[in-house]
């Protein structure tokens, strides 16, 4: 079978969707590649920086890898502003959403709300902003993990200067995490948290 014969869903036999699914699995192995190939593409995008959006994605994961995080943060570091160009009002939603199956919650919760801390740095300087709006996730439980997260490697992530590594060292941690089953609670682990940094690894970059 090359295509079902259905033209509405409801019409599909069991061995029309049997193929269907398994069509949709094999596709779903590029993810990673496909996300990759995303991230370049943010050079396309926002301009203005004296970095493009890309060199601010590999130098945020360069940071976390620097500072001895884990492979989720390192990633989600990598990705969080993959939504720049296709969702720029809710583009850390966008990079949420694409992480959450893969990634522990604790990541994806701070990649999801991102955006709100990040205005501690400029929202005092636009009208209609508001600078403390990551005040409305004080006490949740990732809320000093993602103070961290863009204190350590998002807002400090614009130097021309610093030396980042190429995108192609973190290929293979994007393929390694999206290679995973998704939604496995080994991987999701709900309320659990791991330290941003780790010295005696850090020490070792």
């Amino acid at each position: 079978m090359e295509k079902v014969s259905f033209t509405q869903m409801k019409d599909g036999t069991r061995e029309e969707y049997e193929f269907l699914t398994a069509h949709e699995i094999d596709y779903t192995k590029g993810t990673a590649d496909r996300l990759l190939t995303a991230l370049v593409d943010l050079d396309k995008g926002l301009s203005g920086y004296q970095i493009t959006r890309l060199g601010h994605s590999v130098q945020s994961a360069t940071r976390a890898w620097r500072d001895g995080a884990d492979i989720d943060w390192i990633v989600a570091a990598l990705l969080h502003d993959i939504g720049d160009i296709y969702a720029p009002y809710n583009h850390d939603e966008y990079a949420a959403t694409i992480l959450k199956p893969f990634v522990r919650e604790q990541c994806t919760w701070c990649v999801q709300t991102h955006g709100d801390f990040q205005m501690l740095y400029y929202g005092h300087h636009l009208q209609g902003f508001d600078q403390h709006k990551r005040e409305r996730h004080r006490g949740t439980p990732y809320f000093d993990d993602c103070a961290e997260f863009c204190e350590r490697w998002d807002q400090a992530s614009f130097d021309p200067d610093y030396d980042t590594l190429p995108i192609d060292f973190f290929a293979p941690m994007v393929r390694e995490v999206f290679a995973r089953k998704p939604y496995h609670p080994a991987v999701i682990r709900p309320g659990e948290r791991e330290p941003l940094t780790d010295a005696t690894v850090a020490a070792t970059r």
